[in-house]
């Protein structure tokens, strides 16, 4: 008997979606009809399946009116922002442009003697374990170039945002994408740890939580089926004595506090050095407190809903504890009375803050963020390198060189000189310690969404 999942809108409360699991025999057989139409799907020329992933992707624009409300009754990113398909589009339109560069053999030796080339095969069938926070755009970072290199795709998405698979998966057939090369599904996690277990994919990418990924690992212990890991993330802002205070207190506070602070690679702590320290703390308080927070389907609401009021009440919790450890809050709460104790929660900006604190050391994934004082290159580097995750950092200086440097320095996957919580897919997607493993994007998405076949022909 199949299970239910249910979308709770954090605008009131209410069941938005509900859809029925699959069961394991169920999904085993999605399973094999996708493996079935893999060889068929990779034997296309790649112009053809470049086509048909990017008419898919165009798919999804022409409903992006639908889909924009549709987000904020799901997750509860304001309809002023305008959904994701800016984002969507250029990751799939990049992947798109590299392909046949990315995806072309490496010639070794043609001679009258012998032919040695090193080509790049589809993993096979891929499952794509897509996160709520940017439904679209995480979910395309891989779909895209999975599909365009042969391979054929399952997506299990978030409860949370429970019609992105749905409606991205119509698309593409839509489109003129079999069902049976890229199909939506419902699953519990149970059923999922249990595909994985018994080697259903050739590749698992999963975006979400540490211990989300933990789970994919141990599932998949022993399979050698190959992982790519973005989990949990911490990421640090670096504003020099040289830096252009108002250039980076508006992109950091943003990078804070857009998207109520659920961005997977949001400032969640930011040193200032001394000089400029004064400076910046004012600018940004001056910002937060001019947010409006409310209904996201309300065109003046600057600051929606968090998803679900257990990520706000761990917000709370991380607040609460600075506070009481003698953080100091600078957001007067009279300015949001919308705070209703549930998935409304303020903004907050915390000095007089540590290290000692979880408020700089967990994730906290909401509209919350410390500001500390830091008097060199030196001890903003101790900082910014003392946190269990590592994906992004932003650096604010007019030196690229310095940046360089210090860059050199700090234990992340991307580093930012002068811009914040942007993903770049020229750029290789990734992280190190606690963020995760693998890359995403770029030419290295690809080398990781195949695998390399070697030909020694050696001639008569």
């Amino acid at each position: 008997m199949s299970k239910s999942l249910h979308c709770i809108s954090p605008i009131d409360g209410s069941v938005f979606a509900e859809r029925p699991t699959l069961t394991l025999d169920q999904a085993k057989a999605s399973v094999l009809r996708l493996t079935k139409a893999q060889k068929a799907w990779a034997a296309r020329p790649l112009k053809e399946r470049i086509d048909l992933v990017m008419a898919g992707v165009a798919k999804i624009g022409e409903q992006n009116d639908d889909i924009v409300p549709e987000l904020a009754k799901m997750m509860g990113r304001p309809v002023r922002y305008g959904g994701e398909f800016g984002g969507f589009n250029e990751r799939a339109s990049h992947m798109a442009k590299i392909a046949e560069e990315s995806l072309k053999p490496i010639i070794v030796e043609e001679s009258d003697s012998f032919e040695r080339r090193i080509v790049k095969e589809a993993h096979g069938l891929v499952l794509v374990i897509a996160p709520w926070n940017y439904p679209y755009m995480t979910a395309i970072n891989t779909i895209a170039p999975a599909l365009i290199a042969g391979n054929t795709v399952m997506l299990k998405h978030s409860t949370q945002t429970l019609l992105v698979g749905e409606r991205m998966a119509q698309a593409f057939q839509d489109a003129g994408v079999p069902k049976d090369v890229f199909e939506n599904v419902f699953l519990d996690h149970a059923t999922t740890s249990e595909l994985i277990a018994q080697k259903s994919f050739g590749f698992v990418n999963f975006t979400g939580s540490v211990g989300g990924g933990k789970a994919i690992e141990q599932a998949a212990a022993g399979t050698f089926t190959g992982v790519g890991l973005e989990l949990g993330g911490k990421d640090p802002g670096y504003v020099m004595e040289d830096a252009d205070v108002d250039a980076a207190v508006d992109t950091l506070i943003d990078g804070a506090m857009f998207n109520s602070g659920q961005c997977c690679c949001g400032i969640e702590r930011i040193y200032v050095h001394a000089s400029k320290y004064d400076e910046f703390v004012e600018k940004a308080v001056k910002i937060v407190s001019n947010y409006k927070l409310g209904n996201p389907l309300d065109a003046e609401t600057t600051l929606g809903p968090m998803a679900h009021k257990r990520f706000a009440d761990e917000v709370r919790m991380q607040t609460s504890e600075a506070i009481e450890a003698g953080a100091k809050a600078l957001i007067d709460p009279a300015l949001f009375p919308q705070d209703d104790g549930g998935a409304y929660l303020m903004p907050q900006i915390l000095v007089d803050v540590t290290h000692d604190m979880r408020i700089m050391r967990d994730e906290s994934f909401g509209p919350v963020v410390g500001i500390m004082k830091v008097e060199s290159d030196e001890e903003a580097i101790a900082l910014m390198n003392d946190s269990e995750f590592g994906l992004t950092a932003s650096l604010w200086t007019q030196d690229p060189e310095r940046a360089a440097s210090i860059g050199a320095q700090i234990e992340t996957g991307t580093i930012f000189m002068n811009r914040a919580d942007y993903l770049d897919p020229a750029l290789c997607w990734t992280g190190c310690k606690n963020t995760g493993r693998g890359g995403a994007l770029s030419i290295i998405g690809y080398q990781n969404l195949t695998r390399p076949k070697s030909y020694h022909l050696k001639k008569a």
